[in-house]
């Protein structure tokens, strides 16, 4: 009797050690979201917000003496599907050498985007290559590209860290000889998926241009960024955008609205 009792209470205390050894090992948890549904939603919460939009856009261009530069405009969208094709119209209110000035886009995410700029001294509508969309933004700091947006298949991403409010991306060019810079790192907002802050690296891994949204508002239920500023450490310039009027799902806003005919003419839907 002392034998079986003794061997049973081993037993159990072997039982007891092995589990709770199990209790104890630390599980590593899986990541909480990838990094591809991460660049995706970013990508939507910039771009997408509702069917179409509406913004004024007040733009003040400083250059390394302090000296200023304003640019008024408008920016219409319209959304095919999220994350998929749309489309961008960009009117020039002010100053009076910019006045009429648009700025088309057909945003293509699989391929190449169709832009164009319409100068209305020349009355000419002028094709950008796919090659000029790192190039400025109404002699801004913005770049074409800032305005419609980069498609997220152009890059490798990888997600470096994740913090109490942001997941840490660096991006990479999958062709490297089609931009300027050597990789860019984004800071997204866990809760609104917003990136509000973007490093531009150049060829020899130093700080190119940043991009930082200086305020955020809700419109409509959509987190937005209303405030944002580009600084260009190459130049020591910075360009700062303030948007206001901000509208999304607008009935007025069409395919219509996005063709050559409107290039010389405002939609109506543009309110000056």
């Amino acid at each position: 009797m002392k034998t079986i009792l003794f061997l049973s209470l081993m037993a159990t205390t072997v039982f007891a050690v092995q589990t709770n050894k199990i209790q104890n090992t630390k599980v590593e948890k899986k990541p909480e979201i990838s990094v591809e549904e991460i660049v995706n939603k970013a990508n939507i919460a910039s771009y997408y917000n509702g069917k179409s939009g509406r913004a004024k856009t007040q733009m003040v261009i400083t250059d390394s003496q302090g000296r200023k530069r304003d640019r008024q405009f408008t920016i219409l969208r319209h959304d095919e599907q999220d994350g998929g094709d749309q489309k961008f119209y960009v009117y020039f209110e002010k100053p009076a050498d910019v006045r009429r000035m648009v700025f088309l886009v057909w945003k293509h995410p699989a391929k190449d985007d169709d832009r164009w700029l319409y100068l209305p001294s020349l009355d000419l509508v002028k094709r950008i290559s796919a090659g000029d969309k790192r190039t400025s933004f109404a002699g801004s700091d913005f770049y074409y590209e800032d305005v419609s947006g980069r498609s997220p298949e152009e890059d490798k991403h990888e997600l470096l860290e994740t913090s109490k409010n942001f997941f840490v991306l660096d991006n990479v060019p999958k062709d490297p000889g089609s931009v300027e810079f050597s990789h860019y790192k984004m800071w997204i907002h866990k809760k609104t998926f917003l990136p509000l802050k973007v490093i531009f690296y150049d060829k020899n891994g130093k700080e190119d241009r940043i991009i930082e949204a200086l305020k955020v508002e809700t419109i409509q239920g959509f987190p937005t960024v209303v405030k944002s500023r580009v600084t260009n450490k190459k130049t020591g310039g910075n360009t700062v955008n303030t948007m206001s009027d901000i509208q999304y799902d607008i009935d007025g806003i069409t395919d219509n609205t996005f063709t050559e005919r409107f290039l010389r003419k405002k939609p109506s839907v543009i309110r000056y």
